[in-house]
């Protein structure tokens, strides 16, 4: 997996194995439950398919993810092993330090409405909401007409992300900044307060309205504290 440090030494020799570009991002997709390579994509948008496909190949030769058939042909599932599933502490701190120590605004620079909404997908608390079938519509004016819509489509405790209208009933409109809707992803503000602020315009079924707070999960680094200003 790239050229190697040439040390005997554990940290270089793992760094060969994780350091490589985007090769921690792609562990990172695995440990927050993505299988498939269509959804690992998801994750990873700005990384090019032949490229996600060398990374995963190098971690399965690393003895780091495991390839399982599915039964259909030419579609594979990505597992990690026992040795992939003790990067996670790794992972964590690495995320813990780089929401505590990278200044708030660089990361604020990186949007990117794709990734944030597929992120904010797999942290709704499904259960939150109310039987049957809701659907959510997030709209960031914004942006270029294609890439200004996303709809979650809440039903039987799972979550789906559309990027395209899908005809159902929008129970929930949700009309904000892209960073906006960034930051209280981060941890960086809160809901309540862009609300409060009218930063956030959110209309719709009351109910749903009221339970976003609940419903709507935050990075798992958006509690991790962060060094106050002198």
């Amino acid at each position: 997996m790239g050229s190697s440090y040439g040390q005997f030494c554990p940290v270089s020799m793992a760094a060969e194995v994780v350091c490589s570009r985007w090769t921690m991002l792609v562990v990172r997709e695995l440990l927050c439950g993505s299988t498939r390579f269509n959804d690992l994509r998801r994750g990873v948008p700005r990384m090019s398919p032949a490229l996600l496909s060398k990374r995963l190949k190098e971690l399965e030769q690393a003895g780091v993810v495991r390839v399982m058939p599915t039964g259909t042909s030419g579609l594979n599932e990505y597992r990690l092993t026992e040795a992939g599933e003790e990067l996670r502490p790794l992972v964590m701190s690495l995320g813990d330090w780089g929401h505590r120590w990278v200044e708030a605004q660089l990361s604020l620079r990186n949007l990117d409405p794709t990734l944030l909404m597929w992120d904010i997908r797999r942290g709704i608390v499904a259960e939150a909401f109310p039987p049957g079938r809701s659907t959510v519509q997030f709209l960031y004016p914004e942006l270029a007409p294609r890439h200004r819509n996303f709809w979650l489509v809440v039903e039987e405790g799972e979550a789906d992300l559309c990027y395209h209208d899908p005809g159902y009933e929008v129970d929930l409109l949700v009309t904000c900044g892209l960073r906006t809707m960034t930051a209280i992803w981060m941890g960086y503000t809160t809901l309540r307060a862009e609300i409060a602020s009218g930063a956030i315009e959110v209309d719709g079924a009351p109910t749903l309205a009221r339970s976003m707070p609940t419903w709507l999960g935050l990075s798992p680094f958006a509690r991790t504290p962060r060094p106050s200003v002198a």
